[in-house]
């Protein structure tokens, strides 16, 4: 082993060498500078950096990797060891010695180091000499340093595993999104549920059964939709946990609670009603009247049909409820004219009032104070056989009042009904009926169905004096004929008239029929089964409708046709299928655009006619309105004039004589093709559909 050198050394003190992994190179180790001197021994070590730098000029390394690319090389790290280490060999002497040839012979860190004659030696080469007061490398800015797994920067005087183990971050305490909402957004989330999900939903916990039964989500508390499938038990607990908060009950055929009236606060709880309901229920009197006292804001109040209401029960609504408007006692058999009087005189509000089979409506002094009240905007007195011509006549008329010289008719304020029903008022004549005239111009619907005592004269005067009569039901009143039809037709409520019913009126016919038809543009429901109505009726109400789709702006691609116009023709002795035909012709007619016509797309049907005819051919019917709904219309023609065939075939096979034979077979073929196409046969998207069991060819040849 060669002798160290003076020049060689530079710090007596042994080298601290940094642990590298197995895979760093020997030449790439860095060394530690011991720590950093200070007073005496500082100078001296100045000092001998100043020897000992001669001799370092003239030492060849490879170039630091972070200074490739400039012409100016530094010496990152330079091994300075001490006089026992193996490498303390003199760089003069290794560089002069005869058989380097230029390259150092001593063993150093770097292998390979070029020497002076090297073409990769610079002359100009910078040394960087490692020292505690000069950092070892220059630090990266904090945007390009790399990060460590918490978010962190990694020190550039160090490395991941030396820097000191941080505490791991806690994470948040899981919370509950549901317990942490404010409650009014959990009622108002709660409130897009329905009554049965709501009921589902109690189940899940104690806190979601005291959400869910909660007042503010059963402020409308409707059961005639669910009223079956609900518990007692159940519908009892909704009812006492949210009294206070509703405002309509509905316990229209609640029979279950018939043993819970009495229990758990049922009846105290619910104390600021508007609208009640109890049509159907199963309830006792005394039940009905602490309802009734403890609920003065009552509006609506619907008890028909009950047997517990009594006179008793409307002396006690009209004390403590003064604010209704609308009462319903219709069949309720222990209610008459006296028990409503207090209700007339108790309530001022009261409009709508449905007393149908109530007894005593032939008390004049009853009427007579409804006369004076004058606030009834519908009286439902169907099945009233106690009302009479007198009766009626103090109701529009009052008593004993001032006469018109001109016209000899009572000066009376006009009556502000809008709708009136006397159906099956047996009592009620042309006599009474005659003092409606001219004292009902606001009536909107007049049912007079069943009264047989009616005829001509009667309606004659009246309808003339309503103006915007909507619905008129004249069912079963055989002493009316097409007068009073025609007098309607030329009446002012033709521009409002939506409904007619004329049903079992064997004496109207087409001369009544058919300017209803011209000149009521908005009828939408016409009643005639069991008239003498004929084809022509139902080929003038396809063309009223084609006129409407005429004027009406054509259907867009995303429209569908409707139902404009239903029509009941059953049981019509003159109504042939060559008038249903027409009907079914006009509901699949598409208006191709005139040569004359700006426009090129045709017009599509918008309004059609739902037509009730003979039960042998409604199921064609329904099948073809069917086909128009959804806006098929090849198919729905397809089906009609196959329907046509068969018909026009089967009534040619009925006529007998020469051929009657070949006819008959081609009747039986187009009601097979017919029958194919009604039922889904190929082209009109009914593939896979049942079909009718009858025997074809290759069946039974007896048959």
């Amino acid at each position: 082993m060669e002798p160290l050198s003076i020049d060689s050394v530079v710090v007596n003190t042994p080298p601290i060498m940094t642990p590298t992994s197995p895979n760093t190179p020997r030449s790439e180790a860095i060394v530690i500078d011991p720590p950093k001197l200070k007073g005496r021994q500082r100078l001296l070590h100045g000092l001998q950096r100043m020897s000992s730098s001669p001799s370092l000029a003239g030492i060849g390394r490879t170039r630091s990797q972070s200074l490739r690319s400039n012409g100016k090389a530094s010496m990152s790290c330079v091994s300075l060891v001490s006089a026992g280490s193996p490498y303390g060999q003199s760089y003069g002497s290794s560089y002069s010695s005869e058989m380097s040839a230029g390259f150092s012979t001593a063993p150093t860190s770097v292998a390979n180091s070029p020497g002076p004659g090297s073409p990769l030696f610079d002359e100009k080469t910078r040394l960087r000499m490692i020292g505690a007061d000069v950092p070892t490398s220059v630090a990266l800015p904090s945007e390009l340093r790399p990060m460590s797994r918490d978010g962190t920067c990694i020190d550039a005087n160090g490395d991941y595993f030396s820097r000191p183990i941080k505490k791991k971050i806690q994470r948040r305490p899981n919370f509950n999104f549901w317990v942490d909402m404010p409650t009014e957004i959990r009622m108002h989330i709660l409130r897009f549920l329905k009554p049965k999900e709501l009921v589902r939903c109690s189940a899940v916990s104690k806190s979601w059964h005291a959400m869910c039964f909660d007042g503010q989500l059963w402020s409308d508390l409707d059961t005639s939709a669910y009223y079956g499938d609900i518990t007692a038990g159940a519908l009892a607990n909704i009812i006492t946990s949210a009294g206070p908060f509703v405002r309509d009950l509905n316990l229209r055929g609640c029979v279950q609670l018939r043993e819970q009236w009495a229990r758990n606060g049922l009846i105290e709880a619910c104390r600021n009603l508007e609208n009640f309901s109890l049509e159907g229920c199963r309830i006792d009197r005394t039940s009905i009247h602490c309802f009734l006292l403890r609920n003065s804001r009552l509006v609506h109040v619907n008890l028909s049909g009950l047997t517990g209401v009594t006179n008793a029960t409307m002396k006690i609504l009209a004390s403590s409820c003064p604010k209704v408007e609308h009462l319903n006692v219709s069949w309720c058999s222990n209610i008459d004219t006296r028990g409503l009087r207090k209700v007339v005189e108790g309530c001022p509000n009261l409009r709508d009032l449905r007393a149908g089979e109530v007894r005593g409506w032939d008390d004049v002094d009853f009427m007579f104070e409804l006369f004076k009240r004058n606030t009834l905007e519908r009286l439902v007195l169907m099945n009233c056989d106690s009302l009479t011509d007198e009766s009626l006549a103090v109701l529009v008329e009052g008593v004993d009042s001032e006469v018109d010289v001109l016209t000899d008719r009572p000066i009376v304020p006009p009556r502000r009904l809008k709708h009136l029903d006397l159906t099956r008022c047996r009592g009620i004549t042309d006599d009474g009926l005659e003092h409606l005239a001219g004292n009902v111009p606001f009536l909107e619907g007049l049912q007079l169905s069943k009264c047989h005592a009616l005829t001509d004269s009667s309606l004659n005067a009246l309808l003339p004096t309503c103006p915007v009569l909507t619905h008129v039901e004249l069912e079963e009143l055989d002493g009316l004929t097409n007068e009073t039809l025609k007098t309607l037709a030329a009446s002012p409520c033709t521009l409002y008239l939506q409904h007619l019913c004329i049903s079992y009126c064997e004496n109207m016919g087409d001369p009544g029929m058919l300017p209803i038809l011209k000149s009521c543009s908005k009828l939408t429901s016409l009643d005639m089964d069991n008239t003498r109505i004929s084809d022509l009726v139902l080929a003038e109400a396809a063309s009223s409708i084609r006129t409407r789709n005429r004027s009406a702006r054509g259907l867009s691609g995303s429209e569908r046709p409707r139902v404009g116009l239903k029509i009941v023709a059953y049981d019509c002795a003159n109504v042939t299928w060559t008038g249903v035909r027409e009907v079914l012709s006009r509901n699949a007619e598409i208006s191709r655009p005139s040569a004359n016509s700006a426009s090129t797309t045709p017009t599509y049907p918008r309004e059609i006619i739902g037509l009730k005819c003979f039960y042998n051919w409604q199921p064609t019917v329904e099948e073809h309105t069917k086909r128009v709904l959804r806006g098929d219309f090849a198919a729905a023609a397809r089906l009609e004039r196959k329907w046509a065939d068969w018909m026009m075939l089967n009534e040619e096979a009925g006529v007998g004589g020469h051929g009657a034979r070949r006819r008959r077979r081609r009747a039986r073929e187009a009601q097979l093709l017919h029958a194919d196409e009604e039922e889904g046969g190929a082209g009109t998207g009914g593939v896979g559909r049942r079909r009718r069991a009858r025997s074809g060819p290759g069946g039974c040849t007896v048959m």
